[in-house]
């Protein structure tokens, strides 16, 4: 059974990709709606070791707080621990939903899918 807030989040992915013509959006709707068991958890540790300073991320499934992050980036995630959130925002980084990145960057240029 499949969440109605993710609902949203993939036709508001899908829409994005078809307006912008930018298949990155179109994947990130694939992805949401995967089963729960599918979805990557991922630890700042881990990210801080596949991104540099002013990257723009998005991790389709959860981010934790384990291990530290030493560049500033920009996050967006389907879901997010209030540690993990505490340590970006530490970093000097940001965190996003899927709509204001949809609106900073629109086409998807510069981002990235970590996970």
């Amino acid at each position: 059974m499949i969440n109605q807030v993710v609902l949203e989040m993939a036709k508001t992915l899908s829409n994005a990709s078809k307006k912008n013509k930018a298949p990155i959006w179109g994947r990130l709707a694939e992805l949401a709606l995967k089963p729960t068991i599918a979805k990557r958890t991922i630890n700042l540790g881990q990210l801080d070791k596949f991104v540099s300073d002013n990257d723009v991320v998005v991790v389709p499934g959860k981010v934790l707080g384990t291990g530290s992050l030493s560049h500033k980036i920009t996050l967006c995630s389907f879901s997010i621990s209030v540690s993990s959130a505490k340590k970006v925002q530490q970093a000097g980084g940001k965190i996003f939903d899927i709509s204001q990145l949809i609106k900073n960057h629109p086409t998807g240029k510069g981002v990235k899918i970590i996970g």
